[in-house]
C-alpha cells in the first residue's frame, strides 16, 4: 500500500443511487478457475431526484472481469472503468438486467474472505465485505435482493452443494459433474450469501414451530466429526424454542443448516439458513471439549440462529450501524446462556471480559462509540465495543424500560422493519414508542465513546433516619471526543443493616405504599445526591447491582465491608464483586511495596474470607458450586493490569503467585476435602450441576498443585492420565505444565502422551499449543518461536495462530511483556508475516501492542519501536494501517 487508506465517515452516508431486486447467481466451481455469472435485475432509487442519472458503481477486487451485458447487448469498453476494487458503468437506464461474468481462483485466497479453499471444501465469508471478492457487485448492507443460486461442481469430489434458502432443483450433469439450485425468498445483503460444496454428512432432525410448522435442521461436518454434533443440535433447538417463547420470532425457512469449516476468521456466521462455523464454534464430544468450548458452542450456535431476525430480518443501513445486530443478539445470546445454565455466573463471565479487555479498549487509541463515525477498514470494528458494550447498552434499555415495555418495543422494532436496512436510532426509537419513555439522553451511549466513572460518597443523618448518596459522573477523554455529555445510567443497588439484612428503599418523594429492596435509581447529571428515608441505622450501600451499567465505580468501602458484602449480599454478582474488590485492594498495596511478601505478612482477611467460603461450601452441599469457584478465584493478570497505571507486570506477577501459593498452603486440607467430595461419578453429562463440579474439584486442584507435595503432583498425573473427559484431563495437562513443582521430565512426558493420543484431532491440538503458549516458564518464548515449526502448526489457520500467538501474547503477560522487549518483537515479526496472508487476522494479533500507555516508560518506548517499524512497510494492508496509525499518533 503505497498511499495511506481514505477514511469513510459515517456523515457521508448517500442511499444507493440503484436498487436490485433479484440475483441469479451461477457459480462453476474447477480446479484452477471458478467462474462466477452474476445477471441482476436493477432499477434506479425511487428515491432520487427524477433528473438524477448517476452511473451505477459496482464494487470488486482480486478478480478479472470476462463479460459485462447489458439487457443482451455488451458493454462498450468506452461505457465502463474498471478501477482496481470498482467497476463504474456509465449512462444505465432506469431499468434494466445485468450480466457479469468473473473469474476467480478460491485456492489462493489466504485472506478467508469472499470464496476461499479450506481443506477441499470450497465455502464462503462475505461479512463485512468478501463478496466483492466472487463478483462485482453493490456490496453494501442497503441493497437487499432475492438470490437464486446455482452450483455446479465435479460430483464425487463435491457431493454436496449448499446456499442459501430452499433447494429447489438439483441433478447430474455430463462429465461426472452436477449442480444443486437454491432460491431464498427474503431479500438479503449480498454480506449474509453462503455458499458450500464438498465431501461432507450431516446429522439431521427436525424442529416443530408454534405455529406447527416441521423445520428441517442440518449440521454438515466431515465423516469424522459426526460424533461431535449432538450438542450444537440440542444446542439449536433449545435456541428456537427459546427464541420463540422470550421474544416471540419463529423461524421463517423450511430449513436450517450449519457447516462446520476448519479455516475460519471469525466464531461463525449467520448467513440466511446457511450458518457457516468455525469448528472450534460447533463440535464438542466430552472426550475432545472441555466444559468451556461446550458451553462456547452453545452460545454461538443460539446467537448465529437469534440473528435470523435481529440481523436478517432486519438488517445494517450500513456498516456504523453494526452494533444494531451484533449488540442486541449478544444481548439475547446471553440471556439465553444465562437461562440454560447459571444466570449469577453467566454475568460474571460477560462482566469479567467486559472490564478486562472492553475498558482496556475504550481507553486504548483505538476507542470508539458503539455507534463508529468513521473507519478505514471496516473489519477492524468487529470489536468488544461493538459486540460486548453493545450488548450493555441493550442490557441497560430493557433495565431502564422493564421486561414488559422492553419485549413491546422488540415486538415494534421487528414488526416495524421487517425486510429492511435499518439504523441504531430505528431501534431506539422502537423502544421510546412502545414504551413511552423517553430516551433521548440515552441515546449517548451509541455516540461517545469511553468507560463513564461513577464516583459515589454517602452520609448517614442519624437524626432523621436518613441516607444519602451522592453520584458523580464523568467520562475520560478519547481519540475525537475531548468532552462528554452527562450519560443516563440506570444504577441498580440496595442497602444493608449490620446483620446483612436488605433495607427497604424509599427515596424522598416517593409515593405511599411499600418501598423496595432493590431498585434502579436513573442518574442523568454530572453530580446528583440520592436521599433514602426511613433508614434506622447506617447501612451498607451494594452498589451497581448486576452490574447495571458498564462503568467503573468508585466507593470507599472498607476491606470488612467487602467482606461483609461478600457473606451478606443478595445479589450474587456483586457478592462476587467484592471478593475481587477485596483481593484487588490486597494485591495493590502488596505490588506498591506497602509490606514484604513473608507468611508473616500474609493479608489475614483474604485468609478468613477464602476460609469462610470452603467452609460453607462443605458444609451444604446445595450451594452452587459454579458460583463458589468463581468466589475463590483471585483476579486475573489481565484485570489487575488493566486497573494498574502503570501496570508494573512483574510485581502484579509474583504478589498474585504469592497470594495464590500461600492460600494453597494455609487452606491445603480444605482444598482437598473439596477435591474429593466433587469427583465425577456416572456418565458425563453437561448440564449445569456437573460442569460446576467439575469447575470447583479442578480449582481445588490447582490450588493442591501449588503445594508442591509429592500427594498433589501424583493426584494431577493420575487424573491428567485416567481422565473420563477432556475437561479434567486439559486441567491436569495444564496444572503439570504450569507447575513451578513439577520437574522437566515429567513435563515433557505428559505433552508427548497427549500429543501421541489427540495429535489426530485438530481443536485438541489447538489446546496443546495453548497450554504451551501461556506457560509461566522464564524460557517460554523460545518454546513458543518452535512451536511455529511444529507439524501441526500453520500460520494459514486462524484458530492456529490464535492458539500459539495470540495466547501467547494476549495471555502470558509476564514473558510477552519481557523487560528486553524480546516478546513484543516477536509479535511484530507475526503481523508482518501475516499481513500478506490475512490482514484480518494481522490488525487483530496487534491489540496488546495498542495498549502501550498502560506500562512503564522503557516497555512504552520498546512497543511503540515495534509499532513503527510495522507502520514502516510501504505495502501494509489497509487493516494493519489504521491500527498502527491510531496507535502511533
Amino acid at each position: 500500500m503505497s498511499t495511506a487508506p481514505s477514511t469513510i465517515y459515517l456523515a457521508d452516508y448517500q442511499p444507493p443511487a440503484y436498487l436490485i431486486d433479484h440475483v441469479d447467481l451461477d457459480v462453476h466451481l474447477d480446479d484452477d478457475i471458478t467462474t462466477v455469472t452474476a445477471r441482476s435485475r436493477i432499477r434506479r432509487n425511487p428515491a432520487l431526484e427524477r433528473d438524477e442519472s448517476p452511473p451505477l458503481h459496482l464494487d470488486g477486487q482480486d478478480m478479472e472481469l470476462v463479460s459485462l451485458v447489458l439487457d443482451g447487448e455488451r458493454v462498450h469498453i468506452d461505457n465502463y472503468r474498471l478501477g482496481e476494487e470498482s467497476l463504474l458503468i456509465h449512462e444505465v437506464p432506469d431499468d434494466f438486467e445485468l450480466e457479469v461474468v468473473t473469474r476467480i481462483r478460491p485456492q489462493d485466497n489466504t485472506n478467508l474472505e469472499g470464496l476461499y479453499r479450506s481443506n477441499d471444501l470450497y465455502c464462503t465469508q462475505c461479512e463485512a465485505e468478501g463478496f466483492r471478492k466472487i463478483t462485482y457487485y453493490p456490496d453494501r448492507p442497503d441493497v437487499m435482493a432475492r438470490f437464486r443460486t446455482r452450483i455446479e461442481a465435479d460430483g464425487s469430489r463435491f457431493p454436496v452443494l449448499l446456499s442459501n434458502g430452499n433447494k429447489v432443483e438439483h441433478g447430474p450433469l455430463d462429465g461426472g459433474r452436477h449442480f444443486a439450485t437454491w432460491e431464498d425468498p427474503f431479500p438479503k445483503p449480498c454480506y449474509l450469501f453462503a455458499l458450500v460444496a464438498g465431501r461432507l454428512e450431516s446429522i439431521d432432525d427436525t424442529f416443530v414451530t408454534a405455529s406447527g410448522r416441521e423445520i428441517q435442521l442440518r449440521i454438515f461436518v466431515e465423516t469424522k466429526d459426526l460424533d461431535k454434533c449432538d450438542h450444537a443440535m440440542c444446542s439449536l433447538k433449545n435456541a428456537m424454542r427459546w427464541d420463540e417463547e422470550v421474544y416471540g420470532r419463529e423461524y421463517d425457512l423450511d430449513i436450517f443448516m450449519i457447516v462446520a469449516v476448519d479455516a475460519f476468521n471469525m466464531g461463525a456466521m449467520e448467513n440466511k439458513g446457511l450458518n457457516i462455523f468455525n469448528t472450534s464454534c460447533v463440535l464438542a464430544n466430552p472426550a475432545t471439549t472441555t466444559d468451556a468450548a461446550f458451553q462456547r458452542v452453545e452460545g454461538v450456535v443460539a446467537h448465529e440462529y437469534f440473528h435470523n431476525w435481529s440481523g436478517n430480518r432486519v438488517t445494517c443501513r450500513d456498516w456504523f450501524q453494526l452494533s444494531l445486530k451484533e449488540g442486541f443478539t449478544v444481548f439475547r445470546d446471553s440471556e439465553f446462556s444465562a437461562d440454560m445454565g447459571s444466570r449469577t455466573v453467566k454475568r460474571i463471565e460477560d462482566v469479567t471480559l467486559l472490564r478486562t479487555a472492553q475498558f482496556a479498549e475504550d481507553a486504548g487509541p483505538m476507542a470508539h462509540p458503539v455507534r463508529p463515525d468513521s473507519y478505514m477498514e471496516i473489519s477492524n470494528f468487529y470489536t468488544l465495543t461493538v459486540y460486548e458494550k453493545g450488548a450493555e447498552v441493550v442490557r441497560m434499555i430493557s433495565q431502564i424500560l422493564g421486561a414488559e415495555k422492553f419485549r413491546q418495543g422488540t415486538d415494534l422494532y421487528f414488526e416495524r422493519h421487517d425486510g429492511q436496512a435499518v439504523t441504531t436510532e430505528d431501534f431506539v426509537l422502537a423502544m421510546e414508542d412502545a414504551s413511552g419513555v423517553d430516551l433521548s439522553q440515552f441515546r449517548n451511549w451509541y455516540i461517545q465513546a469511553g468507560t463513564p466513572v461513577l464516583t459515589v460518597t454517602s452520609r448517614y443523618d442519624a437524626a432523621e433516619n436518613r441516607f444519602f448518596l451522592t453520584v458523580k459522573q464523568s467520562c475520560p477523554a478519547t481519540p475525537g471526543q475531548e468532552e462528554k455529555k452527562p450519560f443516563h445510567i440506570p444504577l441498580r443497588m440496595g442497602l444493608l443493616n449490620s446483620r446483612g439484612e436488605e433495607i427497604p428503599l424509599r427515596l424522598e418523594g416517593d409515593a405511599a405504599g411499600p418501598a423496595a429492596l432493590d431498585r434502579v435509581i436513573h442518574v442523568t447529571r454530572s453530580e446528583e445526591t440520592f436521599c433514602f428515608e426511613g433508614v434506622e441505622e447506617e447501612p451498607v450501600p451494594s452498589l451497581l447491582r448486576e452490574f447495571s451499567a458498564p462503568v467503573r465505580l468508585r466507593y470507599d468501602y472498607s476491606l470488612e465491608h467487602l467482606y461483609f458484602l461478600m457473606v451478606h449480599d443478595s445479589d450474587g454478582f456483586n457478592r462476587w464483586n467484592a471478593s475481587q474488590q477485596l483481593a484487588v485492594r490486597i494485591i495493590q498495596e502488596l505490588v506498591a511495596g506497602a509490606a514484604e511478601l513473608t507468611s508473616d505478612n500474609f493479608p489475614q482477611i483474604l485468609e478468613r474470607a477464602f476460609s469462610g467460603i470452603l467452609e460453607a461450601t462443605l458444609a451444604d452441599p446445595m450451594l452452587d458450586k459454579a458460583m463458589v469457584a468463581q468466589l475463590l478465584s483471585l483476579p486475573s493478570e489481565s484485570y489487575l493490569i488493566e486497573l494498574a497505571q502503570p501496570a508494573q507486570v512483574d510485581a502484579i506477577h509474583q504478589v498474585r503467585e504469592f497470594l495464590c501459593d500461600s492460600l494453597a498452603a494455609r487452606l491445603e486440607q480444605q482444598f482437598q476435602q473439596v477435591y474429593n467430595a466433587n469427583q465425577e461419578s456416572g456418565d458425563f453429562s453437561v448440564e449445569a450441576e456437573a460442569v460446576a463440579r467439575r469447575s470447583l474439584k479442578n480449582l481445588a486442584l490447582g490450588y493442591l498443585m501449588r503445594t508442591g507435595k509429592p500427594s498433589a503432583i501424583e493426584a494431577c498425573q493420575r487424573q491428567f492420565r485416567e481422565a473420563s473427559n477432556m475437561t479434567d484431563q486439559h486441567a491436569g495437562l495444564r496444572f503439570l505444565v504450569h507447575s513451578s513443582h513439577t520437574d522437566a521430565r515429567l513435563r515433557t512426558e505428559a505433552l508427548q502422551q497427549f500429543y501421541q493420543q489427540w495429535s489426530h484431532e485438530p481443536l485438541v491440538m489447538d489446546q496443546w499449543f495453548t497450554i504451551q503458549a501461556t506457560s509461566p516458564a522464564a524460557d517460554n518464548l523460545a518454546t513458543v518461536e518452535a512451536l511455529l515449526s511444529h507439524e501441526k502448526f500453520n500460520i494459514r489457520n486462524p484458530n492456529k495462530v490464535r492458539s500459539v500467538i495470540g495466547a501467547f501474547c494476549g495471555a502470558n503477560h509476564v514473558n510477552f511483556h519481557r523487560s528486553d522487549g524480546s516478546g513484543y518483537r516477536f509479535l511484530a515479526d507475526q503481523v508482518l508475516i501475516l499481513d500478506k496472508l490475512n490482514p484480518q487476522i494481522a490488525s487483530r494479533l496487534l491489540t496488546p501492542l495498542t495498549r502501550w500507555k498502560k506500562f512503564d516508560s522503557a516497555r512504552q518506548e520498546q512497543m511503540k519501536e515495534q509499532l513503527q517499524r510495522i507502520k514502516a512497510r510501504s505495502d501494509l494492508s489497509r487493516d494493519v494501517f489504521e491500527v498502527v496509525e491510531k496507535s502511533t499518533a
